[in-house]
Formats: structure tokens, C-alpha cells, sequence
């Protein structure tokens, strides 16, 4: 029996390790050219009550990122009471090869978050889901009951 495909279709990047600070953040950038969709997970952990920041894509046609411009209509407004909260942007088909998440902070007050890529519907399989000493990845297929 074969791995079912929907398994071979995704990898996992670490996009921003946790960082508490008032600086704005850019994520890793990402090459979307095997894949159609990438979403990011960011999970915000304190945030100071004045805290005004906003997430959102950006996508560049250069690897390199020098010319890196805002998504129109992808950016996500984290208040100061969204402690511990979590926040999903899903992009499908970017028009640009290369994309990546900005957290654009108010640079007077601090917000401490972290974030993983999830990018999906891979063109070509199988993808790798593991990167060495970031993220690990185990997947299990109808285990019976027993020690884990």
C-alpha cells in the first residue's frame, strides 16, 4: 500500500522563530514554484495593551526579496488584548514566485509571536516535511491501542 497522495502534498517551514520586541518582522521566504497554495500560522504569545499590529503577505519575483510588495487585501489587525491568540492567512496562487509574511509592528510597543508556513497542493511528489533541528514530523496510520 502506497502513502495516499494528500500526505505527499505539503511541506512545513519555519517562518519566524518567537521573538518578543517593538521591530517590524519579515518572515523566511518562501518558493512557491511547487506548490499553489501556502498558509502561515502565527501564534502571538504577550502583547503589550498599545500594541498596533497588522500581518499580511508579500510576494517578489526575485529570490532575494529586495523588491518584496504588500498583497492587496491580505493584512490581518492584531489588537493589544490578543494575547495568546492565533492567526491564519491563507494565500492560493500567488502571482509573484516568492512570498513571505510581515509583521508590521508600531515600533513604541511590544508583541512577542512566532509563525510556521504550511505550504500545500504540491506540484511535483513527493515534498519534504521535515527540516533538520526546526521541525519534526511523524505521521501514523491507523496504530492500534499500546504503548505510545
Amino acid at each position: 500500500m502506497g502513502i495516499p497522495k494528500s500526505i505527499q502534498d505539503f511541506a512545513v517551514t519555519e517562518a519566524l522563530p518567537y521573538v518578543s520586541g517593538t521591530a517590524d518582522r519579515t518572515g523566511a521566504i518562501i518558493d512557491m514554484i511547487d506548490f499553489r497554495g501556502i498558509f502561515v500560522v502565527v501564534q502571538f504569545l504577550a502583547i503589550h495593551d498599545s500594541c498596533v499590529t497588522t500581518l499580511k503577505w508579500q510576494h517578489d519575483s526575485d529570490v532575494a526579496g529586495g523588491t518584496m510588495a504588500d498583497l492587496l487585501g491580505t493584512g490581518i489587525s492584531v489588537a493589544g488584548d490578543d494575547d495568546g491568540q492565533i492567526f491564519i492567512l491563507d494565500l492560493w496562487e500567488p502571482v509573484e514566485r516568492y512570498v513571505r509574511l510581515y509583521v508590521d509592528k508600531n515600533a513604541a510597543n511590544a508583541s512577542g509571536e512566532s509563525a510556521v508556513y504550511y505550504q500545500y497542493a504540491a506540484c511535483q511528489r513527493p515534498q519534504t516535511v521535515t527540516v533538520a533541528n526546526k521541525i519534526t514530523y511523524e505521521r501514523h496510520m491507523s496504530p492500534i491501542a499500546g504503548t505510545a
